[in-house]
């Protein structure tokens, strides 16, 4: 009988940890702590406390005679198997000081369990531990209260909790940040401390397609693009892969010990590369798109920011949160909704172990460069729920597999209420009953109207389209129009321009001829989003 140790380690509220902050800066530290403490930290405390080399940590521990092995380590959980429940608590204690001391907030929850190699099954015990210990521990936990102070203190200005420092000892000024200094909580000098290794990293892992002696991944939200007396927005992505949590536990049932620890391991390491690749095409996209400091073409055009002191260009682009599944970036408001996009259809040809194909749903929120950027994190949140909500509502329907779906809501001045209040608000006509908006959409499908391809295909014939190019007072009559909620209001608006119908979809949409004829199909409209979207667009970039 040969006994071991199985411990499973997790995060929570980790969102919160990452984006309870308006300042990039501080998300970017918080992100690389975060991916600390449960990878780069695992590694270092097995290798310099229990003896095992990195190149060794993932060594069968049932025939290799050392003290632990890593079956996944990364996306903020790990599992790791322990020869003895004296050698996991050791473990645990020195992994949660070092969390303590060099990354506070993080909440670290740890679930231990003994088992016996040949006769118990390592899959059931593990999702015990992941149902029952961790559930409770997340639900049931008692929050710890911050001392706030004794005597005159004064606050941070990101956390409110008490000041310890200044901002200005950990921000190197050489990369024009600017000269502000603020006051800091322990919790964010950390934050700030660790952006100097951020960047380094971000750099390594994409430096086969961004060469750091030209371009460099910005720590400012005004780098991503802004120009001197222009408006400026920022795209804030969320995405997050569906019923990737099902199919972890599918790819382990029935497996015996050492096949479950491989297949466990072999599909979170397929997953989190599939991330970081798709994420190296939409990079790559953006960087083969500039021409001499300046993006062209399909994505738009604009010129890109260049650090003062050493010439180098920012890329209007930076993960924040990267490899597997979940996935949030920040970018230029112009390349928002069309990067999301992009890395959906990248996304999906990625390939993983357990040979089914790759989904994800994306929330985008466009606002003001210098709007709270946490609440704008909560709107792309928000949005990807919604397109997850939509996901699930289609398949019960009509009983297909999980698709890719997308999100997204354009915030010209501020957001005043959740997305349902506002899509309550703004875009119900007739009594609340007709759907000004058809979001969210489907990444493809060939017999649906409500596709990514069918709103770019309108978008572009609004632009270039005989009937409608360079006429934008036409369009902007035709978006009154449609707030009426009336289809005889859009045929006579037809009738008065002589239009024989409005941009087509593409011609496999069953729905089409309707939706030319009439700019509605079931109560929603086909055409104010499109319409909504060049407006927004052609604003940005003029006061």
């Amino acid at each position: 009988m040969t006994q071991f140790t199985i411990t499973v380690f997790d995060t929570t509220g980790k969102q919160n940890y990452i984006f309870n902050t308006n300042r990039l800066r501080e998300n970017i530290g918080a992100s690389f702590l975060l991916s600390q403490s449960t990878k780069e930290w695992v590694e270092e405390i097995l290798q310099t406390n229990l003896g095992i080399p990195k190149n060794r940590q993932a060594e069968a521990i049932e025939s290799s005679g050392l003290d632990a092995e890593i079956v996944y380590a990364n996306g903020g959980n790990a599992l790791i198997i322990f020869k003895s429940r004296e050698i996991a608590i050791k473990f645990t204690r020195l992994l949660s000081k070092k969390v303590l001391t060099e990354a506070s907030g993080v909440n670290l929850l740890v679930a231990h369990a003994d088992f016996d190699w040949e006769n118990n099954n390592l899959y059931t015990i593990v999702e015990d531990l992941k149902k029952n210990e961790l559930e409770h521990q997340k639900y049931e936990r008692k929050h710890s209260a911050s001392l706030l102070g004794l005597g005159v203190t004064a606050s941070c200005n990101s956390t409110q909790l008490p000041a310890v420092d200044r901002s200005n000892k950990y921000i190197d000024y050489d990369d024009d940040e600017g000269t502000d200094s603020y006051l800091i909580s322990t919790e964010i000098r950390q934050k700030l401390k660790a952006v100097r290794k951020a960047n380094p990293k971000l750099q390594q892992i994409f430096s086969n397609v961004v060469d750091e002696n030209i371009y460099q991944f910005p720590y400012r939200s005004d780098n991503l693009g802004r120009s001197q007396g222009e408006s400026s927005y920022v795209a804030v992505v969320h995405i997050d892969g569906n019923g990737m949590g099902d199919r972890f536990k599918k790819h382990g049932e029935g497996k015996e010990n050492r096949d479950y620890i491989n297949a466990m391991r072999d599909f979170s390491n397929s997953v989190e590369t599939a991330g970081t690749e798709a994420l190296k095409a939409v990079i790559e996209t953006i960087v083969n798109s500039i021409k001499s400091g300046r993006l062209v073409g399909k994505l738009g055009e604009f010129d890109l920011n260049k650090n003062s002191t050493s010439n180098i260009f920012y890329l209007p682009f930076r993960p924040l949160v990267y490899g597997g599944d979940d996935i949030t970036f920040i970018c230029e408001g112009r390349l928002g909704v069309e990067l999301a996009a992009l890395f959906l259809q990248k996304f999906e040809v990625q390939k993983v172990t357990d040979g089914e194909p790759l989904t994800a749903c994306a929330g985008i929120c466009v606002v003001k460069a210098h709007y709270p950027f946490s609440r704008a994190y909560q709107m792309s949140e928000d949005l990807c729920k919604v397109a997850k909500k939509f996901v699930k509502s289609e398949r019960q329907k009509y009983g297909i597999d999980y698709f890719s779906a997308i999100d997204w809501h354009l915030a010209a001045s501020g957001l005043i209420g959740s997305i349902s209040e506002i899509r309550q608000r703004e875009y119900r006509v007739n009594n609340k009953s007709w759907y000004l908006e058809m979001r969210p959409l489907w990444l493809k499908r060939d017999d649906e109207w409500r596709t990514w391809s069918g709103f770019t295909q309108v978008v572009s014939e609004f632009k270039q389209g005989d009937n409608w190019r360079e006429r934008q007072n036409k369009i902007m009559a035709l978006r009154e129009v449609l707030r009426k909620g009336s289809i005889e209001a859009v045929e006579e608006f037809l009738l008065n321009y002589k239009l024989p119908n409005l941009p087509l979809f593409p011609k496999s949409s069953s729905q089409s001829e309707q939706l030319i004829k009439q700019g509605w199909n079931n109560e929603i409209c086909g055409y104010f989003d499109a319409i909504e979207a060049m407006d927004f667009y052609l604003g940005v970039g003029s006061d």
